[in-house]
């Protein structure tokens, strides 16, 4: 069960990014996508092309929701073209039982994410600019379609579900199903991409989903707009389920976040060196 995913769609797109932190920004209502680029006046860090082993790759970080959804029920409301079928722009997403909002923990790792890959070289583009209360979207369709607007390697993007479920707990990975005219031309690569998610996941030493049908932290679903509307592979991680008490304290931990970010950096870095 997904944690309420809604993906939304936004127009326009800017190419260059302010500097994102960790702290609840107040961005214009909108979220719209941005790209991030190096910024500053200071001197320019130089290092040997062998640390830098994603120099010319392009990759979209897509973190789940955005923090005001909840606030803007009706633009977040109004169906979107997800694939074959329509479904609502956007969801509110999920929280733990004290209130930590899934689409706060989706930009915190999303930012530690981006800081790796750039420092290996990779530009990285985020489908929305803030997470704050004022803002809303974007909706799936933009999400699922910017990596192919930037022209993108691959995008990946990032949740956490909130199931009920007796026990839930762990991680699973969402690939797209093969859809003629939609996704059968990105479905096997973005499986791929999906496999060495949940490989860097489990190296990581966290659990597969025991909520998830097969409970093999792999699941292929044809519902997601986010997931029919890319051109450029692309996969969907659950990180956990936030409404177990134990992956709670994890996700609010800065410890535990850098655990997921850097098993989410593993996992891309894995799927590039292999393509």
């Amino acid at each position: 069960m997904l944690a309420r995913l809604l993906t939304l769609g936004v127009a326009g797109l800017a190419l260059l990014v302010p500097a994102a932190t960790d702290a609840v920004t107040t961005d214009a209502p909108g979220g719209d996508p941005v790209g991030r680029a190096a910024s500053g006046s200071g001197p320019v860090e130089t290092r040997p092309a062998s640390a830098r082993p994603l120099t010319g790759r392009t990759v979209v970080l897509d973190p789940g929701h955005q923090l005001g959804n909840a606030r803007h029920l009706r633009q977040i409301d109004r169906l979107v073209t997800a694939g074959p079928h329509r479904k609502p722009c956007n969801t509110t997403g999920t929280s733990t039982n004290d209130g930590y909002p899934e689409a706060t923990l989706t930009w915190q790792v999303a930012q530690l994410v981006r800081r790796s890959l750039e420092r290996a070289g990779a530009r990285v583009v985020l489908t929305r600019s803030s997470n704050s209360l004022s803002a809303w979207g974007p909706c799936v369709d933009a999400r699922g379609r910017l990596g192919g607007r930037v022209h993108a390697d691959l995008t990946v993007s990032i949740h956490a579900d909130g199931s009920y479920a007796r026990g839930a707990r762990g991680f699973h990975v969402i690939a797209p199903a093969s859809l003629r005219g939609w996704t059968d031309d990105i479905a096997a690569p973005s499986r791929r991409l999906a496999l060495a998610l949940r490989a860097s996941l489990g190296r990581a030493r966290f659990p597969r989903a025991n909520y998830i049908a097969g409970g093999d932290g792999l699941d292929v679903r044809s519902d997601l707009g986010t997931l029919n509307l890319s051109d450029v592979p692309i996969a969907m991680v659950e990180l956990g389920n936030m409404r177990n008490a134990g992956e709670a304290r994890r996700m609010r931990s800065k410890a535990g976040r850098a655990r997921y970010a850097q098993a989410l950096m593993d996992g891309i870095t894995s799927y590039m060196a292999a393509r």
